[in-house]
């Protein structure tokens, strides 16, 4: 089986494919951040993606999505230190196939790797009842008026870049990029940048 890393901490990734190769798995890349890891999973077509959910410039969550468009034949865990019913939720409605928690995943990475390549849906032990049955019975999340795209244009602005910044890395002009700037801000009825951020925060699109 192979394998696509991502996460913004080096040690982690270092730790993570040795633990993995140890396993008889093979690590064939890795990625800092969510954009970066739907770029590599395009171009590796590795057969699972375990990522982090707070990354920078794409979240794990949205990142999962993408690679789901793009690379549907490759699987999305997250690991992540988030136990949060919301999160859970938003990952699996987003098409994640496993969810690991950091402190678990020395015991169950591994374990969940295989389980997902078996066609089974793996969330470490401690998940609570709640977050399964909701998912069973296809609870549905609160909605949600921004697109993919705005999600991913908002992420960035909460990270602090400018318009010019989002335009080059969504590869967008800059009049596309101030353009869906002022369609989130009247969506969502927000008109400063730290209202967009305290929004980002609480929809999880990034973490503090």
């Amino acid at each position: 089986m192979k394998i696509l890393l991502a996460d913004d901490h080096a040690i982690l990734r270092e730790s993570l494919r040795e633990l993995l190769e140890e396993r008889g798995l093979q690590v064939v890349g890795e990625a800092s951040n969510g954009r970066e890891a739907v770029s590599q999973v395009a171009k590796l077509n590795p057969d699972v993606a375990v990522m982090d959910i707070g990354m920078p410039l794409l979240n794990g969550i949205e990142a999962a999505r993408e690679i789901g468009r793009v690379a549907p034949q490759t699987l999305s865990i997250l690991l992540t230190m988030f136990e949060d019913d919301d999160y859970i939720l938003s990952a699996l409605h987003a098409g994640v196939r496993g969810y690991v928690l950091k402190a678990q995943a020395s015991a169950d990475l591994v374990k969940a790797i295989h389980s997902v390549m078996r066609g089974s849906v793996y969330l470490s032990p401690g998940i609570s009842q709640t977050v399964i049955d909701a998912y069973v019975h296809k609870q549905a999340l609160p909605s949600e008026p921004l697109t993919d795209r705005e999600r991913q244009v908002l992420h960035l602005i909460a990270e602090g870049k400018s318009t010019k910044e989002v335009a080059n890395l969504l590869k967008l002009s800059v009049k596309t990029a101030e353009t869906h700037r002022t369609k989130i801000m009247r969506k969502l009825d927000i008109h400063n940048t730290a209202g967009l951020v305290r929004y980002a925060v609480r929809r999880h699109l990034i973490s503090l």
